[in-house]
């Protein structure tokens, strides 16, 4: 029989993911298909209980979903549970567990950015959706000492901290209102900077502005492109890196849960590489923050989907 895995989101149109984790599925003899499923907030638990059948490997969570669908499921790891999101979903008999590899796939991306320098303590994250609550659970494994959390709504970055505030007792976790005056003063202090938005997904448009960002500050933003931000830290002598790695490396931890083999890793960053070639451009633990965020913030529309 078919194995089926699924990409649940809304909207899904073109999937990097799909690419990647097909290929992974043809190079291993695996017989297994990776199907896309728009589905809307209110048909998210009919799809969940949809996945509990035989044939099912599992599942990716995308946006809108990645929060909405932990209290669907029956157990989460550590990982699902400390972030409060769900990007895959691996079954254990009709059980289903929720996992977020969007937590290791950020460490391999910060690994690669930092180098063989001492890994700093201070950081500054934009943006407080899904992708920002890996990103922030991961510095908080890291030891960061200090972490303050800019998004365009207040309240979702103070929710955010709050959610972490146990895990995050032995350190500084702020929250601070997106001001241009405020975001600059806090980058002075800083040594990482990491875009958890959506803001140059679909625009040539940066969070902020080029002239803030000081010399040898390690930027990072989840968005796989070459985004504004990335360039105008790039002239500003900024050491610099996009989300890649993080989008193939939270792939191929998924592909090990739902196989339990090792991840073809070359055959899936090169079936990355080719789909994003031929124009895709959106995949599971891409496309992160709130599409009406970046719309209302910057200009620029919202992810097409994963």
């Amino acid at each position: 029989m078919t194995k089926r895995v699924v990409l649940i989101g809304h909207p899904v149109a073109h999937s990097l993911s799909g690419a990647m984790q097909q290929a992974a599925f043809d190079d291993q003899g695996i017989d297994a298909t990776y199907e896309l499923w728009d589905r809307p907030p209110i048909g998210l638990p009919d799809a969940i209980g949809e996945i509990r059948g035989d044939d099912f490997l599992g599942a990716n969570v995308t946006i809108p979903h990645k929060e909405r669908v932990v209290p669907l499921v029956d157990r989460l790891t550590e990982e699902g549970q400390a972030t409060g999101a769900v990007n895959t979903i691996t079954r254990e008999g009709r059980r289903l567990v929720g996992h977020n590899t969007d937590v290791p796939g950020f460490k391999v991306a910060l690994d690669k950015l930092i180098g063989r320098q001492k890994m700093p303590r201070q950081a500054i994250v934009l943006g407080a959706g899904g992708g920002a609550r890996a990103v922030v659970f991961g510095l908080i494994r890291e030891s960061f000492q200090r972490v303050v959390i800019f998004n365009r709504h207040l309240h979702r970055a103070e929710a955010l901290v709050k959610h972490f505030g146990r895990s995050a007792s032995h350190m500084e976790l702020r929250a601070m209102p997106w001001h241009e005056s405020i975001i600059e003063a806090e980058l002075a202090k800083s040594k990482v900077l990491v875009n958890a938005t959506s803001i140059g997904l679909t625009s040539d448009v940066s969070p902020i502005p080029g002239e803030v960002l000081p010399p040898e500050l390690f930027v990072l933003d989840l968005i796989y492109n070459r985004t504004r931000l990335l360039r105008d830290a790039e002239a500003a002598g900024c050491i610099v890196s996009d989300g890649e790695l993080m989008l193939l490396h939270q792939g191929a931890a998924a592909f090990t849960l739902w196989t339990g083999r090792p991840a073809p890793i070359e055959v899936m960053g090169r079936a990355l590489s080719a789909a994003r070639a031929g124009g895709l451009r959106s995949a599971e633990g891409e496309p992160t923050g709130e599409p009406q965020e970046a719309a209302a913030g910057a200009g620029a529309s919202g992810p097409a989907g994963a």
